[in-house]
């Protein structure tokens, strides 16, 4: 069990793609990552050493933000946005889609599942006893 950045890495998988489970870290970086540290990548999770494993955690918390310190950006980021009212902003604030995508159509996945529209329902006569 290899955990880097508080998150355990998946033993079975290569560490090429295993590092790819952090916040922040993409295949491109994790290639740069193991290629800094003198790492195969092929090899598994599971059969890293301590050292290997010590110089990747090295690595990734002095050249890079990953998990709780990119989030914490992130949201501080579009915090921002918010605040100074700029369009970008209010779509975020919205929960619309914020880099010019059309919402006529499509957009589900931003806006959430669709809204039942314009449904009357239909009155019973009411009956005298």
């Amino acid at each position: 069990m290899v955990r880097i950045e508080g998150v355990v890495l998946p033993n079975e998988k290569r560490i090429e793609y295993g590092l790819t489970y952090l916040f922040g870290i993409g295949l491109t970086r994790s290639r740069e990552i193991l290629k800094a540290t003198g790492v195969d990548p092929d090899v598994r999770v599971k059969d890293l050493s301590h050292q290997q494993v010590a110089a990747i955690q090295r690595q990734v918390s002095q050249n890079y933000k990953v998990e709780g310190e990119l989030r914490k950006e992130i949201t501080v980021d579009i915090k921002r946005l918010q605040e100074i009212g700029c369009y970008r902003g209010l779509r975020h604030k919205k929960s619309l889609p914020v880099r010019g995508q059309r919402t006529k159509t499509n957009a589900r996945t931003r806006k959430g599942p669709r809204k039942a529209a314009n449904i009357i329902p239909v009155k019973k006569p009411v009956t005298k006893k």
